[in-house]
């Protein structure tokens, strides 16, 4: 494996899921094609592990707002064999539903993502995100 070429793939991978919450139907094909079978994605608010029911977990939580626009930088990669670590800093927007008469400001906030992928006979896949909370604005959804 030419690390050059795994770096670029993996921080695809990140790239991919990112747009994908955006624009993508999330099903359990948009799930296998980015994550190993017993990953791990952790919010500050909730856990998933496991690619099962990854795409509902993701559904769900996105349903809660009338769209969502998020944004990340370049991943830094480190390659070891067949396992790698990523950080990126990520920007999401959160729009509110809305209320007949109510303006809410847009919950948005800046997270530093870490992460971990394998190598697999499927090729490289995230086998764990985790989204850490630097600054917010806005408020959560009710």
């Amino acid at each position: 494996m030419d690390a050059r070429w795994s770096k670029a793939e993996i921080g695809e991978l990140l790239d991919r899921y990112v747009l994908g919450l955006d624009y993508d139907k999330l099903d359990d094909e948009w799930a296998a094609e980015l994550f190993s079978d017993d990953v791990v994605i952790e919010f500050p608010i909730s856990r998933h592990t496991g690619i099962d029911g990854l795409a509902e977990y993701h559904r769900r939580a996105l349903a809660m707002w009338a769209g969502t626009h998020h944004l990340n930088t370049p991943s830094v990669v480190s390659v070891s064999g067949d396992r790698a670590r990523l950080r990126a800093n990520m920007t999401s927007v959160h729009v509110h539903h809305e209320r007949e008469g109510e303006i809410r400001p847009h919950y948005v906030s800046g997270t530093c993502v870490t992460g971990d992928a394998v190598h697999t006979e499927r090729g490289w896949r995230l086998s764990r995100l985790s989204f850490d909370l630097i600054w917010k604005t806005g408020n959560p959804p009710d």
